[in-house]
């Protein structure tokens, strides 16, 4: 019965999967509406669905903020962060997927287990850090910080991949004369570039909509499109028009970039699931 429902085609299993796209795309759509009304629209009870759009709140926005300059911070942060964590956890995945030990299982929950703290309990030790190091306000706090944040996710991520791999691979390169360095770099990391690409299209994504670090951490100079959002908001209330507008504009290029690499992401993340 299960796969007479997943099977390809099934009516049941098309309808499941619109309705839970509707639903998830449902908060999407209404923030793009909203971003075309004005601020009395967008509050007005009940809700406008249909009305005339304006595209007041997008020219209020580049004339109020520069937005590719918190563009420009977002491409930097997650791209910086996340070769970082590719650089560290492709040779630590490696290590513990193809030489484990008795602690490899524990270290590898312990990894998991730094996801399980809250950010705000290590909010000031990091931030008397930066401001020690003269990093508050930068782009290297927030690349570093990212990058340590994902890094227990990237780790596993790379780790199942490796572990798929037949261990004889290694064997088969030594004999025919090839260091372990020339083992990882040519025959290795190919064999596991979907499941890099995958891992890397998820950094990006966490890194981008990541909010915490960059409101507490950055005043301007390394602000991010999530900062950007925040800015909208004043103490005499929330403009819902513009902060809609805002995160439009904010989400439109992680949205697309995920359009685009859906195939690569889903392909990536079921890397060796069929033998």
């Amino acid at each position: 019965m299960s796969y007479g429902i997943a099977k390809k085609g099934h009516p049941v299993a098309g309808t499941i999967a619109w309705l839970t796209a509707l639903v998830m795309f449902f908060p999407i759509a209404w923030m793009l509406l909203a971003s075309f009304k004005t601020e009395v629209q967008a509050v007005q009870t009940p809700p406008l669905v249909i009305f005339k759009p304006t595209l007041i709140n997008y020219r209020d926005i580049f004339a109020e903020a520069d937005y590719l300059h918190f563009a420009w911070n977002s491409v930097a942060i997650s791209v910086g962060s996340t070769i970082l964590t590719l650089i560290v956890g492709v040779p630590a995945a490696f290590a513990m997927a193809f030489y484990p030990t008795k602690s490899t299982r524990g270290i590898l929950l312990w990894m998991l287990s730094t996801k399980m703290l809250p950010a705000v309990g290590v909010l000031v030790p990091i931030y008397l850090l930066c401001r020690d190091l003269g990093l508050l306000d930068s782009l290297t706090a927030l690349i570093v910080i990212n990058m340590l944040s994902n890094l227990p996710i990237a780790v596993w991520m790379l780790f199942t991949f490796f572990r798929d791999l037949p261990k004889d691979i290694i064997e088969a390169s030594r004999i025919d004369g090839a260091n372990l360095r020339q083992v990882l770099v040519h025959v290795l990391l190919p064999l596991v570039m979907p499941g890099i690409a995958s891992t890397a299209l998820l950094g990006i994504i966490l890194c981008w909509n990541e909010a915490f670090w960059s409101l507490n951490l950055t005043a301007h100079n390394a602000a991010p499109l999530t900062a950007f959002i925040a800015s909208f908001s004043a103490p005499q209330g929330l403009f819902w028009a513009k902060l809609s507008a805002a995160s439009v504009l904010a989400i439109a290029p992680i949205l697309i970039f995920g359009w685009i690499s859906q195939k690569q992401l889903v392909s990536g993340l079921t890397f060796g699931a069929v033998k």
